[in-house]
């Protein structure tokens, strides 16, 4: 399908996080000290790749929102929750994003294409919008997808770090199973082994609604868990990664996400330079606390 043809629609993104690696975490700090550390990043569920057949007006729109395009694969996706499949042209970018044809025609139409240098917390061109409002969150407790004792947990601590900064958004939770469509957010346990999560960026002024949980986190601390769901959080109100312009930073390895522009936009009052402390990191170790960095508050209370 031609973007032309899906300018204004709505859009699907799916933003995967977090699969088990191995990295040196004393070689971003002390190059002449080496040691190991388990740390996680975007991984892909529920996805299925097809024939690598991207269309050229898709790698240019891509490449003009500030995404790499070296590594772009055709992929399928349905929703655990409902069963039903994603029929609109979706791609994997970067491996560790999902766009349909929809949500990047919506982003060309609200981007400035302002070209940016490497700076620190970095936003999409989508937000959440009609502030103040309440952003109703909903823990899931279904058969299929139960969250288990020590996600609810870091679900509350998540929720908390949100209502405790300065922002026009405050956050309810709630845990069920029913009726879950109505919800703003809805974390989810998908079944998947490893630690990790995925989420998206809003649409319509809307944030993304669901948040896929990894089954495998739960064998980590509730800070760590935290950490997840706190991360995925961000990404449903418009943030990126802190280091998408050199995933290195925190993942030891992974090359970039593209050029600074109109897909990672730079949030005026957050410092350039490196910010390990930041808690949309594209990866992360294990040992987290679980808590925003002071640029982050910064980034979030600006936004909102």
């Amino acid at each position: 399908m031609v973007l032309g043809i899906i300018f204004g629609l709505n859009y699907l993104l799916t933003k995967h996080y977090l699969i088990m690696k191995t990295r040196d975490l004393v070689m971003r700090a002390l190059a002449l000290f080496i040691a190991s550390a388990l740390v996680f990043s975007c991984t892909q569920d529920e996805v299925t790749v097809q024939e690598n057949d991207v269309p050229d007006e898709i790698l240019t729109a891509l490449s003009d929102l500030g995404f790499a395009i070296d590594d772009i694969a055709r992929v399928e996706f349905t929703n655990p929750l409902s069963g039903i499949k994603n029929t609109e042209p979706t791609y994997m970018v970067e491996q560790d994003l999902m766009l349909t044809e929809s949500q990047i025609a919506e982003m060309l139409l609200t981007s400035k294409n302002i070209e940016l240098p490497n700076k620190e917390q970095y936003r999409t061109s989508a937000l959440v919008g009609g502030l103040p409002r309440t952003i109703s969150v909903l823990g899931y407790t279904g058969s299929c997808c139960a969250l288990t004792s020590k996600m609810r947990t870091a679900l509350q601590w998540a929720v908390n770090n949100y209502n405790r900064i300065n922002t026009g958004l405050t956050f309810t939770l709630t845990y069920g199973s029913t009726n879950w469509q109505s919800y703003d957010m809805v974390v989810y346990n998908n079944g998947a082994s490893g630690g990790g999560g995925s989420a998206g960026f809003p649409s319509g002024g809307d944030p993304h609604q669901l948040i896929q949980i990894n089954a495998g986190t739960d064998a980590f601390s509730t800070n760590v868990n935290e950490h997840v769901i706190t991360h995925e959080m961000g990404h449903c109100l418009g943030l990126r990664h802190t280091d998408y312009f050199n995933r290195s930073l925190s993942c030891g390895s992974g090359g970039n996400e593209g050029s600074g522009g109109v897909g990672a936009i730079h949030i005026p009052g957050t410092p350039t330079g490196t910010d390990y402390n930041s808690i949309m990191q594209a990866c992360f170790s294990n040992n987290e606390d679980g808590e925003f960095g002071s640029n982050d508050v910064i980034a979030l209370e600006y936004l909102y």
